[in-house]
């Protein structure tokens, strides 16, 4: 099973504080760093600020060498498609081919407000049309343009430039990996199945990822595609302690009960985090993001590398 840490910066995080869990991401050995794109806290008002995702990945991209990098997911409200397509195909090439692309429809009102930024109902639509070009883009032969006339987005002979580093790397094809995610019953998993490398749950119950799983393996089939070709993971809030004395802790800087960690995330102390991650495995995952809420406490994430990786 591949482990990655995710974090949510707008809750209060500088660049410099990302930079630094990001480069001890990699020296642990985690596959990949990824953070949400957000522009505005949910609980936590007052400095530092939001940082943009694409900005933050761009520097990260260049101080470290080897984890994946990407996001988790970032809205179709805050980008155009054709933008977004350059500036994830340039962020990749300056990671040597690193990036991933998480894309999904937004849904927090308030930050839309606060910067700007429209927030149109039906945002499904919109999501639809952004995988179709952001792919469509990055699929298009170098000599050739690519046009596309849909309800939302319009491109009429775009060069299509410039291709992922990947795009290369695998001989043609949509390049960087798009990650599409949520537990919608039907028109998520036939995006997942028609665009994405990977279908992420995020923060399930045990008890529901079989169904989304097979969901999503069901759409895959439909449209003729191997089930197997796609990644299945999943996301959740990651609490271990040592003992009970430090998980209380972590629990406690967080903001949130122990018992509730353990019912709803990768919570516990080390065996039973190590139980926790078989179970998710069992249900069909071979991925899965680590929802790192206190960026300061570094040995939180040297503890599942040193004791948890080791047990899996």
């Amino acid at each position: 099973m591949q482990l990655r840490v995710f974090i949510e910066p707008q809750q209060g995080a500088t660049y410099d504080d990302q930079l630094r869990l990001a480069q001890a991401t990699e020296e642990l050995g985690f596959d990949g760093f990824f953070r949400s794109d957000h522009y505005l806290s949910m609980s936590r008002p007052g400095p530092p600020g939001p940082t943009d995702a694409w900005v933050t990945l761009a520097g990260l991209a260049r101080e470290t060498s080897r984890i994946r990098l990407g996001t988790l997911v970032s809205p179709v409200t805050f980008r155009l498609p054709g933008p977004l397509a350059i500036q994830v195909a340039q962020v990749d090439a300056m990671s040597g081919g690193r990036v991933e692309l998480g894309l999904g429809t937004g849904w927090f009102e308030r930050e839309h407000a606060a910067y700007g930024i429209p927030f149109p109902e039906r945002r499904f639509d919109l999501l639809a049309e952004q995988l179709e070009v952001v792919t469509g883009l990055w699929r298009t032969a170098p000599d050739e343009t690519y046009s596309y006339a849909g309800d939302h987005y319009t491109l009429t002979d775009s060069p299509a430039l410039p291709k992922p580093v990947q795009w290369a790397a695998v001989g043609g094809g949509a390049g960087v990996p798009v990650i599409v995610g949520g537990k919608g019953p039907r028109r998520t998993p036939a995006l997942a199945a028609r665009y994405a490398a990977e279908y992420n749950a995020s923060f399930p119950t045990l008890d529901e990822l079989p169904g989304l799983f097979a969901g999503v393996r069901g759409a895959c089939e439909r449209v003729g595609r191997d089930p197997g070709s796609i990644v299945l993971s999943a996301a959740l809030v990651l609490a271990v302690g040592a003992d009970e004395a430090e998980l209380a802790r972590r629990a406690a800087v967080i903001g949130r009960p122990a018992d509730v960690l353990r019912a709803q995330g990768i919570a516990g102390t080390v065996p039973e985090v190590v139980d926790r991650l078989g179970a998710i495995a069992e249900a069909g995952a071979t991925r899965v993001y680590l929802q790192t809420l206190d960026l300061s406490d570094l040995d939180h994430l040297d503890l599942v590398a040193r004791e948890v990786v080791p047990r899996l």
